[in-house]
């Protein structure tokens, strides 16, 4: 898993409340079990004008214009700004890897589906949560400035606006250090090879019929 120290990026503006899983990544794209590949298709029932399916080319489909990521403003967008409740649905984990796969690190908002808010941690998203006051006053300096980035700084968790501003935020310290260290389950796991190792020479020793 990527590690997450700072991140100065683009932010993109989605001004929704309760968006699921099933818009973020709809139904038929969860036949692949591979954590790459979904970007082109996040969002795809408000991105694009046809019905996507699973190995579909969406270099020539119909891209819905109004949609903010087909808007030429925010290509390259890192930081996905949005409203409450974010996440909401199924449990699906398909939908932080088609976020991540699509080139977003970070996500702000005033509320998360928990499922979903465990599962940004658990592939390298940090999703933020700040107050809906906060939330309104990055939405209003979006829509006012192009190119608009912020600057996210998880080891003194803070965020800093291009004009200084600074917006605080929590972090379970557990999480914190699994994002800041790259650490996903299995690298947490990995941490312990020699133990791991160990202990299974161990146990040929001791039940040698069960190798």
């Amino acid at each position: 898993m990527q590690k997450f120290t700072t991140l100065t990026g683009l932010v993109v503006p989605l001004d929704r409340s309760n968006i699921d899983t099933d818009a973020i990544i709809p139904k038929q794209f969860l036949k692949s079990i591979q954590r790459t590949g979904f970007g082109p298709n996040l969002f795809d029932e408000w991105r694009y004008l046809d019905h996507g399916e699973p190995g579909q080319d969406c270099t020539n489909r119909p891209l819905n214009k109004d949609f903010v990521l087909n808007q030429a403003s925010y290509q390259g967008g890192e930081i996905l700004l949005t409203r409450h409740n974010f996440g909401c649905g199924s449990s699906r984990e398909h939908a932080p890897w088609a976020l991540l796969d699509y080139g977003f690190r970070a996500i702000i908002a005033s509320g998360y589906a928990d499922i979903f808010y465990n599962n940004c941690f658990k592939n390298g998203i940090l999703p933020i949560v700040l107050d809906k006051q906060e939330v309104d006053t990055l939405f209003q300096a979006v829509t006012a400035t192009p190119a608009y980035k912020l600057t996210i700084d998880l080891a003194t968790q803070t965020i800093t606006s291009p004009n200084g501003d600074k917006f605080s935020f929590v972090v379970e310290e557990f999480r914190k250090h699994c994002l800041f260290n790259g650490l996903d389950d299995i690298g947490l796991t990995l941490q312990h090879a020699d133990a791991i190792k160990a202990y299974e020479n161990r146990q040929q020793q001791i039940t040698p019929w069960l190798f």
